[in-house]
């Protein structure tokens, strides 16, 4: 199958792209900087938010992974109206599967930036096309990175009341690698990590994997998100889960010795080989989310 991924720049769409190819699918990748195609990755240009060059993009492909978002950070303009402009796009060309990916606890906690993924999900469950919505918990690559900016810090504030159920994007990737052969399946599906941790079970395992030497002074975050949070209104108990731990990818084990050099290093979702930004054939730049800002002319 031909599959446009939006976002493919992101966490989950540098480990989505390789993995469909993988699954051999023709891939083609929505960027707002014109690239060169390369590998067997096919680089458009086009903007969401805007609408040009969406259309082009999502001319003969049969499938559409729609992963961009502004995360946190953005104010709804790639989740809402760049996923209005996609549809009104898909339809005009024809038939096509749409997967969304948003967040576990959208449907039940309409705060902050989940208000705009669950708005994106009614764009796409009313949209007349076949479509697929997963919701996943946070990736342990992005909250290694949030963890990350707090690096400096000589103490770190943790509440402990406040759970987290942290899922690998390898895998999350391999689940929508398997909803996209599955084909439409008009239905919200939801895709969480193996385990769930507290704050501090989650920053005091960062800070050894790190060799981080620093205090956790316990608080209480606040603000309504993390109230809901707190409920377990982020948490998923849906099957199947994610197999690697928050341990397992901080720590993960050696491959295991084999005479087949491709298989020991293809083996695991966290073995270097599977790790888009250390293959230098299927390298996907990087971005926030899979949405760039824009940049002067």
């Amino acid at each position: 199958m031909r599959i446009l991924v939006t976002g493919a720049t992101g966490t989950l769409g540098s480990a989505l792209v390789p993995a469909l190819l993988r699954a051999g699918h023709q891939v083609r990748a929505l960027s707002r900087t014109k690239r060169e195609s390369r590998g067997n990755v096919e680089w458009m240009w086009g903007d969401l938010v805007s609408g040009n060059g969406v259309a082009d993009a999502v001319r003969d492909v049969d499938v559409i992974a729609h992963l961009a978002t502004g995360g946190r950070k953005g104010r709804g303009a790639v989740d809402v109206t760049g996923t209005r402009k996609l549809v009104a796009a898909t339809r005009e060309s024809g038939y096509a599967h749409l997967l969304y990916t948003s967040v576990v606890g959208a449907d039940r906690v309409a705060i902050g930036h989940l208000r705009h993924k669950l708005e994106a999900e009614r764009l796409v469950s009313e949209s007349d096309l076949g479509w697929t919505i997963l919701r996943a918990t946070p990736f342990h690559q992005s909250l290694d990175r949030r963890l990350g900016d707090f690096e400096s810090l000589p103490v770190l504030t943790v509440d402990r009341t406040v759970p987290w159920q942290p899922v690998h994007a390898g895998e999350v990737a391999t689940r929508i690698t398997e909803l996209i052969a599955a084909g439409p399946a008009m239905d919200e599906i939801e895709y969480g990590g193996p385990q769930v941790l507290s704050t501090e079970e989650l920053v005091k395992t960062w800070l050894q994997a790190r060799n981080l030497h620093r205090p956790c002074l316990p608080v209480r975050f606040p603000g309504s998100l993390y109230a809901a949070q707190r409920a377990g209104d982020l948490l998923t108990d849906a099957e199947p889960k994610g197999r690697i731990t928050w341990q397992g990818y901080l720590f993960p084990p050696p491959p295991e010795p084999s005479d087949d050099f491709a298989a020991e290093h293809t083996a695991s979702p966290t073995s270097p080989a599977n790790q888009p930004e250390q293959d230098p054939d299927l390298h996907v730049y990087g971005g926030d989310e899979g949405y760039e800002r824009p940049t002067r002319g």
